[in-house]
């Protein structure tokens, strides 16, 4: 492990952290992983929790999950099994397995965080709070969306991942890209670097073998094309506390068509399957 950057958290606490970066996964992880890692999801501004839709940055992030799910559901269907048995970890308030099970997929999901469960379950989704809580039960599609960079035990909570999929079924894991030109662009100020939240960040390298030592290979890598956007919207704000849309709409875009090329986006989809 080697120094790689320092950085603050920038959305919550404004305490200071430390990427480092291990050569032989290409990965970088946050130091110190805190111990009490809840009180750093206690904000409105964590969106994800709160189905926030105040600002114009809140109004911009429900407009595009909107339109995602359908694609993400649209994405998950072309590997459904006779079943159609769907777990998505992380669910947050449920918006994504509420879509799903309107397409007739049968569904289960597991979110830590409190307020986040109470909202989903107005909306008729019940969420598992802990993965332990699972017992016998296989998924034909198991969805990781943006959840994969939050799990405190990596190593061994990819192997409860891969003991809940059934033996044809499919892994779908969205993270960050910190080889993108938008965190190369941003630095310390990239919003993706997200820490402590963010206790993991990964290159195509990192999923390939973290995922490998559990048996599953990596079948197909798609680039998630609006997160370049979001996030240097609010990687400017973090850099200049302004919001300044047209600087941060270009570097997205740069981000983007810079990426055609290198294919290292600013967010990237695993499609992964055993081997």
């Amino acid at each position: 492990m080697k120094p790689y950057l320092k950085i603050k958290d920038h959305s919550v606490t404004g305490e200071n952290f430390e990427l480092v970066y291990d050569d032989v996964l290409e990965m970088l992880s946050t130091k110190p992983k805190p111990v009490d890692l809840a009180k750093y999801y206690l904000s409105e501004n964590y969106i994800s929790h709160t189905d926030a839709n105040k600002t114009v940055i809140d109004k911009l992030y429900q407009k595009v999950k909107k339109y995602s799910l359908g694609k993400k559901e649209r994405l998950v269907s072309k590997y459904a099994g006779k079943e159609k048995t769907l777990l998505d970890v992380g669910a947050g308030t449920g918006d994504f397995l509420l879509k799903a099970q309107s397409e007739n997929w049968k569904v289960d999901g597991v979110e830590p965080n409190k307020e986040a469960r109470k909202r989903a379950s107005e909306k008729g989704i019940a969420l598992y709070d802990d993965f332990e809580k699972i017992c016998g039960t296989k998924y034909e599609v198991i969805t990781l969306w943006h959840v994969l960079e939050h799990l405190p035990d990596l190593e061994d909570q990819i192997k409860k991942l891969v003991s809940l999929l059934s033996e044809k079924g499919t892994l779908v894991v969205a993270v960050p890209n910190f080889k993108s030109y938008d965190a190369s662009f941003y630095g310390r100020y990239w919003a993706a670097y997200d820490v402590p939240r963010h206790l993991w960040h990964f290159s195509k390298v990192a999923i390939e073998k973290l995922f490998a030592a559990e048996g599953m290979r990596v079948e197909t890598i798609k680039p998630l094309i609006f997160d370049s956007f979001y996030v240097s919207i609010l990687s400017e704000q973090y850099k200049t506390g302004r919001q300044n849309y047209i600087r941060a709409f270009l570097v997205g875009l740069w981000s983007n068509l810079k990426a055609f090329r290198s294919k290292e986006y600013s967010s990237h989809i695993y499609i992964l399957k055993r081997a």
